[in-house]
């Protein structure tokens, strides 16, 4: 089970000491500061609109210095980075899984979409306010898309995984199918922003059953 505030505080925890260090009291009240000026922000930026909310407002809605901000974000724009920073993580932490336990990468992906969609999507105005805002700041379109390439890559490396086992169809590239995932994923969330019905669970469940049976052996579930 991926749980949002775990995967959230680890992912922004990475600034700090490398793989395979065990955080520390101090590591982890950094990290959760940090995630709560995140949630904090961007929270504002739904209810008021990213232009619309200064540093001072989110660091009071957090309650903490404002002077605290910049120990933890460049910018404003640079708070946006954080979902990035959490999504990675999630498809890091379910990509693992494959490894260890052997579990179907069916499974695994479908956890993936659940996962991504879950952080974006607590409202639909805060989906909407992520999304203009990542399109107005080439700041955070940078961010965005260096860690989407990343999460790319580790996608396109379960992609492979699940054609050695006989699941997905070897005849497809895998890096396009990891692309063809996080178009469904991006895709579904942005829809149902403007929609807000069905509820998202019943959105990325549809999409990912359609994207698994575009790349799936045809006779398996």
């Amino acid at each position: 089970m991926i749980d949002g505030h775990h995967v959230g505080s680890k992912a922004l925890a990475e600034r700090g000491p490398g793989p395979g260090h065990s955080m520390g009291r101090r590591e982890r009240r950094a990290a959760d500061t940090r995630l709560r000026l995140f949630r904090c922000a961007i929270q504002l930026f739904a209810e008021r609109g990213f232009a619309n909310v200064t540093v001072g407002e989110i660091t009071e809605a957090a309650d903490v210095g404002k002077g605290t901000f910049f120990n933890y974000f460049e910018t404003k724009d640079h708070v946006l980075g954080v979902m990035a920073e959490i999504q990675l993580a999630k498809i890091r932490e379910v990509a693992g899984h494959a490894a260890e336990n052997k579990q179907a990468i069916h499974s695994l992906l479908h956890r993936m979409a659940v996962g991504l969609v879950k952080e974006p999507g607590r409202s639909p105005a805060l989906a909407r306010a992520v999304i203009s805002s990542f399109l107005a700041s080439d700041v955070v379109r940078s961010l965005i898309e260096d860690r989407m390439c990343e999460g790319r890559k580790v996608i396109a490396d379960l992609v492979k995984e699940g054609q050695k086992r006989g699941e997905i169809d070897r005849r497809l590239k895998k890096d396009a199918v990891a692309v063809q995932f996080q178009q469904a994923v991006m895709g579904t969330i942005l829809l149902w922003s403007l929609h807000a019905e069905p509820p998202l669970a019943t959105w990325i469940e549809n999409s990912f059953q359609h994207f698994w049976r575009a790349i799936a052996i045809a006779d398996r579930d």
